[in-house]
Order: C-alpha cells, then sequence, then structure tokens
C-alpha cells in the first residue's frame, strides 16, 4: 500500500453511547484534496484493550457521514457485538469546481465511490482510493483496537453499490458485503449513466469496473452478499434494478441473498428496520 504521510485526526465531536464512543474526526486527505471527515464508533470491547472488526458504512447521495450515525441505530448492535463501525463522508468538498453544487446526484455528496479520470473531477473524486487506501492507514495508525484483517463493508442506495463494488474488486480487503437498496446496475440507470459520465468520460468500456452487475460476471467473491431491498422503494424500478444483479449471480455462481422487504421504502426506517441482522452477517462472517 502506498504511504500516504497521513496527518493528525481532528477531533469534531464524541459522545457516550451504549457504553463506547460516537465520534466524527477530520483529517487533511491527498486522494481527495482537502479535508475529509468521518464518524466512527468504539464499542466498549475496542476501549478494553481487545481487537475487534471493522464494518465500514458507505452512504447514499446527499448524506454526510451523520445520516447513518444518527439515523440508523448501529450503535447498539455495535457496542453488543463489539464492532468498530465505521462512516465516512460521500465525496470530496468545496473544491470549487463549475458544477460541483448545482445538483443532488452529481458532485458534493455524489462521490460514486469511484476514481474520476474526467477533469477537473479526477483531481479530489477519488473516493475509491480513499475507501480502500487513505482510510485504511487513517484507521490503522490511529486506532488499536481495530482488527484491518476482519472487515467487513455496507451501504445504502450509491453507499450499497459502493460496498458491493469495493468488496468484489477487493475480497481479501473486505471480507464480507451487504447492502441496502444499493444502485445494483449504475450502467443501466439515470442516477449512473449521469456520474459515470461525468467522472469517466463518454467511452462506456471504462465504466464496468464500478458496475456491480458486471463486475460480478469476472470477479465473484467467496463471500455471500446480503442485499435488502423494500418493495415499496419509489426508485426501484428506474435507478436501483436488483433483479440484473441477482441475474449476475445465478449466472457467475456469486452467492446472493436478495431479500424483497415487502412495504418499506428507501429511507432511513428501512435501514433501521434491518441493520441488526446486517450487522450480524459481518460478524458470522468475520468470526
Amino acid at each position: 500500500m502506498t504511504e500516504l504521510n497521513i496527518t493528525d485526526l481532528e477531533l469534531i465531536s464524541e459522545n457516550k453511547m451504549f457504553g463506547g464512543f460516537q465520534r466524527v474526526y477530520a483529517h487533511a486527505s491527498k486522494v481527495c484534496n482537502g479535508a475529509m471527515r468521518f464518524a466512527i464508533y468504539l464499542p466498549p470491547a475496542a476501549l478494553n484493550g481487545k481487537k475487534v472488526p471493522v464494518v465500514t458504512y458507505l452512504s447514499g447521495l446527499t448524506c454526510t457521514e451523520d445520516n447513518v450515525t444518527v439515523k440508523a441505530g448501529a450503535q447498539r448492535m455495535a457496542s453488543e457485538l463489539g464492532l468498530i463501525f465505521v462512516a465516512p463522508d460521500t465525496s470530496p468538498r468545496n473544491q470549487n469546481i463549475p458544477g460541483e453544487d448545482d445538483s443532488y446526484d452529481f458532485g458534493s455528496g455524489a462521490g460514486f465511490y469511484l476514481d474520476a479520470t474526467e477533469d477537473p473531477w479526477s483531481g479530489s473524486y477519488n473516493m475509491y482510493s480513499y475507501i480502500t487506501q487513505e482510510l485504511q492507514e487513517v484507521i490503522s495508525n490511529n486506532f488499536a483496537a481495530a482488527d484491518m484483517n476482519r472487515q467487513g463493508i455496507t451501504g445504502h442506495s450509491m453507499g450499497g453499490h459502493g460496498a458491493l463494488t469495493i468488496h468484489l474488486k477487493n475480497p481479501d480487503l473486505f471480507k464480507t458485503c451487504s447492502a441496502f437498496a444499493p444502485i445494483c446496475a449504475p450502467m443501466s440507470c439515470p442516477w449512473g449513466e449521469k456520474a459515470f459520465g461525468g467522472y469517466l468520460g463518454a467511452d462506456k468500456s471504462k465504466w464496468s469496473i464500478y458496475d456491480a452487475t458486471e463486475l460480478v460476471k469476472e470477479s465473484s467473491s467467496n463471500a455471500t452478499l446480503l442485499v435488502d431491498q423494500g418493495s415499496a422503494d419509489t426508485f426501484l424500478v428506474e435507478q436501483l434494478k436488483p433483479e440484473l444483479l441477482q441475474e449476475s449471480c445465478e449466472k457467475s455462481g456469486q452467492k446472493l441473498t436478495l431479500r424483497m422487504q415487502d412495504g418499506y421504502d428507501h429511507s432511513y426506517f428501512f435501514m433501521a428496520s434491518f441493520i441488526e441482522d446486517h450487522l450480524k452477517h459481518h460478524v458470522a462472517g468475520l468470526s
């Protein structure tokens, strides 16, 4: 892994919760060209000198590290299970790029967990490298309790897309994977087409390395992917397309548990309903 010369962390907030601590930090990021923030929940086991597994959660469009921290209720189960729960921001901020803040689904809050190749985005919109390299060093260097050999990844919507693709590209780094209402086939939906076209350029042959439905055809993992999807999700048909992921998994032999949850929508009410199942899924795979 490339040495990135990580600077010291700045503690933004700290709150005691379920015997552990919910903290938010900022740090200077080379790959994202500025300050980045992440939330981290340290369970009681992590405060007692034990090495504990780490689950990274990737948020969706418009979100910051606060959404899952405040709304999903992950900390209670992370405390009981002995998990460090990390939630980074969704994109670089304040890059002064024209159009960066013009829409909710591109630019700020919409990094799509890829490394941009198109100017001017390529100088900072590198969330794939941030999650797989830089944040890895930040956690490893600053939290001795984090067992970096036992890591899982999960996420919601755009973050579910990120979790699936990052796991499939790095199955030895993130050994377990789950997703809530993920964008399963971004090459085939408006959100993905807009983001990939802007960040990666017009050549669609370069898009497939960030599309879970395409990746799984070539690089399936030994893990079982757990995907929860609400049947009342207004984005289901046009944007999310779990049936395409399921079809690719069946063809490639990738183990997938796809659960259609009757009546649930795209909100954090849905997330909070099933976060316990997902964290237990990760613990089982990392034990």
